[in-house]
């Protein structure tokens, strides 16, 4: 009976209304909060908050009002942020394994779909990822190679971008690229513009409508295409593997990889195939590439910036190694204000500043709130970084927070720049190694100068990584 009124009293617009009406109610009945879920913004209906920023300084002033956990909605995901050293600790440490599965992120689901290491789940992570941390300290740090070839590129590490690449390159695939090959800066040059692209607005909107958005045009479209001319690259580089591979001498990561598939045909579910070997080694050349050229492009701008501190690295490093020879690792227990110079760079270069999504692997309780299992989490690094409970100057860079008061070096519990627990960054140990040596070994030789009106600016560019703005310098042999 009320549906036939209904229908005799409305006209189409009514009934367009009506409809209207019910949709929002479904909205609100779907996507109402759970009891003692983390609080946030008020979201507009179907939309959520999509008009909120997924930058470091949105979701630092978010949790200024609504505290270390509070939530967002994209779409019909609801999304948490936990900031501040004491709760990101919290799930990284003391609650891994609520916090250990990654989600399903569409924009790069597109190219690694679940495979290789950053983000795969379950038996096939584990297998992946204990796999290179195996090898990979067999054809370097085993074998005292990789601090070799380190030396190797810091002779070029002011003239050419692809001194970091070539680190890596070198354990993977198994020889370096000349730095007048084309074809490899052009694949560095496509990586870092589509880490750039992948955190703009636009690209991130992918992630929450990518069914419409895969047909329309944006800078979604441009980190897929940058991505897979990156993965015709590697395959490349496989191929040529294949066709001389010895698996009872194996040359580099990629050799030994090709003997693990004949080894595991019956372990289907470790992964161990073309596909995965070929996300694996994007992982690879992401992990030990991108952040690290990044970091070090920061330390040459806060050099450039306090000249002061530049000159002090450069007394130490006049003390402890002179100038006959090259810097090397066992020189860094020495030399405790290079070292500290190079932390607080890491700290204060902000270099990933959210990390990489995480999702909750159980239903959990956190800060007095309920996570419920499925839940996407992201851990707020940079809120760590500068974290005013854990820093004396958290908005000032200075080495001396990683000094004591006889000047040696101190470890600091909130330095947290490659993550924490079973998820962090699988190319720290290399990271450090690269950074030591290049950073010692650039201001030994050189005395870095801003060209006159041209001081580059301390804010950074927001993409996914945190990275400084374009500029000149002027490196005056010493």
């Amino acid at each position: 009976m009320i549906f036939q009124t209904l229908f005799e009293y409305l006209n189409v617009w009514g009934w367009c209304i009506l409809f209207f009406v019910i949709l929002i109610l479904v909205d609100l009945v779907k996507n109402g909060r759970w009891q003692n879920f983390p609080p946030g913004p008020p979201g507009v209906p179907f939309l959520g908050n999509i008009f909120t920023r997924l930058d470091f300084k949105s979701i630092n002033k978010l949790a200024e009002e609504y505290g270390p956990i509070f939530s967002l909605r994209r779409g019909s995901e609801k999304m948490v942020f936990i900031s501040g050293y004491k709760m990101v600790r919290e799930s990284l440490v003391n609650q891994l394994d609520s916090f250990t599965n990654r989600p399903e992120v569409p924009l790069f689901h597109v190219i690694f779909k679940g495979l290789g290491i950053a983000l795969s789940n379950g038996y096939l992570w584990k297998k992946q990822r204990r796999f290179p941390s195996t090898h990979l300290r067999y054809f370097g740090e085993g074998q005292r190679t990789l601090e070799k070839y380190i030396e190797q590129e810091c002779n070029y590490i002011l003239s050419h971008t692809n001194a970091v690449g070539n680190i890596i390159s070198s354990v993977v695939f198994g020889h370096r690229f000349e730095y007048t090959d084309d074809r490899f800066q052009k694949i560095l040059q496509l990586d870092s513009e589509a880490i750039l692209l992948a955190g703009s607005p636009i690209a991130q909107l992918y992630d929450v409508f990518p069914g419409v958005m895969k047909y329309l045009p944006g800078p979604h479209q441009k980190v897929h295409k940058n991505y897979f001319q990156i993965l015709d690259f590697l395959m490349q580089e496989i191929k040529k593997h294949q066709e001389n591979v010895n698996l009872d001498d194996p040359r580099d990561y990629i050799d030994v990889y090709l003997g693990e598939m004949e080894k595991r045909k019956e372990d289907a579910l470790a992964g161990f195939n073309l596909d995965t070997l070929l996300v694996c080694t994007l992982d690879l050349v992401e992990a030990g590439t991108e952040t690290a050229a990044t970091t070090l492009r920061w330390a040459v701008v806060l050099m450039l910036k306090y000249p002061e501190i530049q000159a002090k690295v450069q007394a130490e490093i006049d003390t402890v190694v002179g100038q006959s020879r090259q810097p090397t690792l066992t020189d860094r227990p020495n030399m405790p204000y290079t070292d500290a110079v190079i932390h607080e760079v890491q700290r204060f270069g902000n270099i990933v500043p959210l990390g990489f999504p995480k999702m909750a692997s159980k239903d959990t309780t956190l800060g007095g709130y309920f996570i419920p299992k499925g839940t996407v989490t992201a851990s707020n690094l940079s809120s760590v970084l500068f974290d005013k409970n854990e820093w004396e100057t958290p908005d000032v860079f200075n080495p001396g927070h990683f000094l004591d008061a006889e000047g040696h070096f101190r470890k600091r519990d909130a330095f947290l720049p490659f993550s924490a627990g079973k998820r962090m960054c699988l190319g720290e140990h290399l990271a450090k190694m690269q950074l030591f040596l290049f950073f010692s070994s650039m201001l030994q030789r050189f005395t870095l100068t801003a060209p006159p009106g041209e001081m580059p600016s301390l804010v950074g560019v927001q993409g996914f990584t945190n990275s400084p703005e374009q500029f000149r310098m002027m490196a005056v042999p010493r």
